[in-house]
């Protein structure tokens, strides 16, 4: 592919940390459009964050699951060429909360599914959820419980299979497959890595669809 076709695509060239929430008078609420994720503690968040914005540090990759306990949001600029002129857009990308960190009490755990609903209800430039699912994991308990609430409140859902690299290609076909049936959303499934970068343009041509209606 040529670095001119490239251009013309839809791309994130600008990417910012902007501010943390931990209630609503907190967020942020300037009309632009939001892309949200959310997922298992740990099933690699920041780490699909940073490689769909091209930046290695733009969120913080923590060792310890659970980390994020704030509602987190980034300024993202995104071009693509129209009748053969630049168009930019100008939105939120936003880190949610991971669930199901394990050294928490209940009560937390029920502060948590508060406050994110509290984010999906009076967020009205949401457009997207993408739920992120371990693919070594497909159809666990915790996840499932997530997924059949986040389909009930979410304006759009997006299943993000992460850590495909660290599965073999024929497991990786397999698991895919299993995502969609366990979790059948709005769009395909995509198998994500970091890594390799494998499914970025996928995601990228998904959120495109948001964020250019």
């Amino acid at each position: 592919m040529s670095e001119i076709k490239k251009m013309d695509e839809f791309h994130i060239f600008s990417s910012a940390y902007v501010r943390a929430a931990v209630n609503r008078s907190q967020y942020v609420n300037d009309g632009k459009k939001e892309i949200a994720f959310i997922g298992r503690s740990n099933v690699g968040k920041s780490s699909l964050i940073n490689s769909l914005c091209g930046r290695k540090k733009l969120a913080f990759v923590s060792r310890e699951p659970g980390k994020t306990r704030t509602i987190n949001y980034y300024a993202i600029q995104s071009r693509r060429m129209e009748n053969e002129e630049e168009v930019r857009q100008d939105w939120y990308l936003v880190d949610l909360p991971g669930y199901g960190f394990a050294k928490t009490s209940q009560q937390n755990k029920d502060s948590w599914s508060a406050f994110i609903a509290d984010y999906l209800e009076h967020s009205p430039s949401l457009q997207m959820i993408g739920l992120l699912i371990d693919l070594r994991h497909p159809g666990l308990p915790i996840d499932m419980k997530a997924y059949e609430w986040l389909r009930s409140i979410a304006p759009s859902l997006q299943i993000i299979g992460t850590k495909g690299d660290k599965l073999k290609r024929n497991e990786l076909v397999k698991n895919k497959k299993l995502l969609e049936k366990y979790f059948p959303g709005d769009f395909p499934p995509i198998a994500y890595s970091a890594l390799t970068g494998e499914g970025r343009e996928e995601l990228l041509k998904v959120i495109e669809g948001k964020i250019c209606d």
